[in-house]
C-alpha cells in the first residue's frame, strides 16, 4: 500500500522535475488513489469532448483516458512507421514527475488504426489510417491499485505548479464523487437493415474466386444499422460487455464525429510485456450450442486456423524472430462463440512493437490470403468503409511495453443509431448456407452482447 500522499510532497516534484524544462515540454505527474473503476469514472474526466477512450481488460489492467495532450493524425503507407516515431519521441521527451508509479500508471500513447491504410474519398465519415494521442488524464486501475496521471505542456500560465494544483483538485474530486445513478433503460430496437441479399451475391463471387485458387482464403464483412428509440449511453453497453465478455479486452474510442466505436476483442494482435512477444492466432467460430469437439474436428475450421497459424508464423519468422506455439490450437469461449486459439511466443530482439504491427496487419484471420489480393478483393466486394473494423486499436507505454488489440466484436454508436460489423472466413471446403448462417450468428451475439432489446418490426 502506498503512503497517502501529500499535497506539499507532490508540489516539490512537480518543482524538481518541470525546473529544466522549456516551454512546450510536457509534465507528467500521477497520484494514488483509493480503488476507483475507470469505466464508471470516465465521465468525471475533463476534456472527454476532445478525446475519450477506455481500455478494459479487468481483472487485469484498466484505464480511462481523456483530453490530448500530443497527439498524431495522419494516413498512408508509413502509418506505422510515423506512429512509432511519434510514440517514441512523445515519452521520450516526457517528463515522468512520477518514476516510482508502478507499471499500470506509467504515461500511455494511445493507438487507433483503421483497417486500410487511407479512406476511400468518397467515405462520408472518413477515418484517419492512424490516430496516436498522448492523453491528458490517465485514470489506471490493476487490482487494488489505482492512480490518477496528469500529462501538460509547460508555457504561458501552464506552470508546474499549476500541473500540480490541477491533478490533487481533480483526484479530490474523484474521491469525493456520488456514486453513479442507476442506469437507465436501454431504448428499445425499432429496425434493422436488411443484408443478407447482397451479402450472398458478394460471397458467391468470393468463393468463386477462392475456387478458382485466385485466393486461398478471403474474409468478407457485412455491416448492419440498428436505429434506437432514443440515444445509448456507451458505458451501458461497456457495463454489458464487461459482465458477458469476461475473457476479452472490452474497449471504447471516442470518433472526431462525436460516435464511439465499442466492442470486446478476443484477439491481441501483439502484446510486448519485457521484451517478451505474444500474438494470438485466432480462427473458426461456432455457437457455445455446439458440441466443442465439433469445431476441433472440423476439418473447415481447422484449415481455415491453420492458415492463421501460418501466416503469423512466418511473419514473425522474417522479421529476424524465433516463433513458438503449442503443436494443436485450444478451444477459446468468448461470450456465447467458441473459438479455435492458438498462442505463438518469441523474445524480441529489439524490434518496434509498431513495426511488428506493420508485418502482421491485417492477419489472415481479418482479411486473408494472399494478403494484398485480398485486401484489393474487399475493396471491390464490401459496399461500405471498414474504418476502425478489424483494425489494431491499443497502447504503447514509457517503458517500451505494448498491446494492440484486433477491433472485432464491435459497433459505433452515434447517438441513437448503431452500427455493427461482422464476418466469416471464405476458404475452399464453405458452404455459403453455414457461412451465412455464422455472419447471422455473430451479428446476433454483436446484438445481444451489447445489450440491445428484441428488435420491433426488425427486417434483417
Amino acid at each position: 500500500m502506498h503512503q497517502a500522499p501529500r499535497f506539499t510532497d507532490l508540489l516539490s516534484q512537480a518543482a524538481a522535475h518541470g525546473q529544466s524544462l522549456e516551454d512546450g515540454a510536457v509534465l507528467s505527474l500521477a497520484l494514488p488513489l483509493a480503488p476507483l473503476d475507470p469505466l464508471q469514472a470516465m465521465p468525471l474526466l475533463p476534456g472527454g469532448d476532445r478525446f475519450r477512450a477506455l481500455w478494459d481488460s479487468q481483472p487485469g489492467l484498466c484505464f480511462a483516458a481523456t483530453g490530448v495532450s500530443q497527439q498524431l493524425e495522419l494516413s498512408g503507407p508509413r502509418r506505422f512507421e510515423l506512429a512509432q516515431r511519434f510514440c517514441q519521441l512523445s515519452l521520450s521527451r516526457l517528463q515522468d514527475g512520477a518514476p516510482e508509479a508502478p507499471a499500470l500508471a506509467r504515461p500511455r500513447v494511445l493507438l487507433g488504426f483503421s483497417f486500410f491504410d487511407a479512406p476511400l474519398l468518397e467515405a462520408s465519415e472518413p477515418l484517419p489510417g492512424v490516430r496516436a494521442v498522448l492523453p491528458r488524464w490517465q485514470l489506471s486501475r490493476q487490482g487494488r491499485q489505482c492512480w490518477l496521471r496528469l500529462s501538460r505542456s509547460l508555457g504561458g500560465e501552464i506552470t508546474p505548479r499549476l500541473v500540480a494544483e490541477e491533478l490533487w483538485e481533480q483526484a479530490r474530486a474523484l474521491q469525493q464523487a456520488e456514486p453513479p445513478a442507476p442506469a437507465p433503460a436501454f431504448p428499445r430496437l425499432l429496425s434493422r437493415s436488411p443484408w443478407h441479399g447482397a451479402y450472398r451475391q458478394a460471397m458467391d463471387q468470393a468463393l468463386h474466386l477462392v475456387g478458382d485458387n485466385q485466393l486461398r482464403k478471403l474474409v468478407l464483412a457485412v455491416r448492419q444499422q440498428l436505429q434506437l428509440e432514443a440515444p445509448l449511453d456507451p458505458q451501458l453497453l461497456l457495463k454489458g460487455l464487461r459482465q458477458r465478455h469476461r475473457g476479452s479486452c472490452r474497449f471504447l474510442w471516442g470518433l472526431a464525429d462525436g460516435g464511439d466505436l465499442v466492442g470486446a476483442s478476443p484477439e491481441r494482435l501483439l502484446a510486448v510485456r519485457q521484451g517478451q512477444l505474444r500474438c494470438d492466432a485466432l480462427a473458426g467460430t461456432a455457437s457455445q450450442h455446439q458440441p466443442p469437439e465439433q469445431l476441433l474436428q472440423s476439418s473447415k475450421d481447422r484449415h481455415e486456423h491453420e492458415l492463421v497459424v501460418e501466416a503469423i508464423t512466418a511473419v514473425l519468422q522474417q522479421q529476424g524472430l524465433v516463433p513458438r506455439q503449442p503443436r494443436h490450437p485450444r478451444l477459446a469461449s468468448h461470450g456465447p462463440l467458441h473459438h479455435l486459439h492458438t498462442p505463438i511466443t518469441a523474445s524480441l530482439a529489439g524490434q518496434d512493437p509498431l513495426a511488428l504491427a506493420a508485418a502482421l496487419h491485417p492477419t489472415p484471420a481479418v482479411a486473408g490470403l494472399p494478403r494484398r489480393e485480398a485486401m484489393a478483393w474487399l475493396r471491390q466486394l464490401e459496399p461500405f468503409e471498414r474504418g476502425a473494423y478489424a483494425a489494431p486499436i491499443g497502447w504503447i507505454d514509457s517503458a517500451g511495453d505494448a498491446e494492440l488489440r484486433v477491433a472485432i466484436r464491435s459497433g459505433v454508436l452515434r447517438g441513437s443509431r448503431l452500427e455493427l460489423t461482422a464476418g466469416a472466413g471464405l476458404v475452399k471446403g464453405s458452404v455459403p448456407e453455414r457461412e451465412l448462417q455464422e455472419v447471422a450468428l455473430k451479428l446476433e451475439v454483436l446484438q445481444q452482447q451489447l445489450t440491445v432489446s428484441p428488435a420491433v418490426n426488425a427486417a434483417g
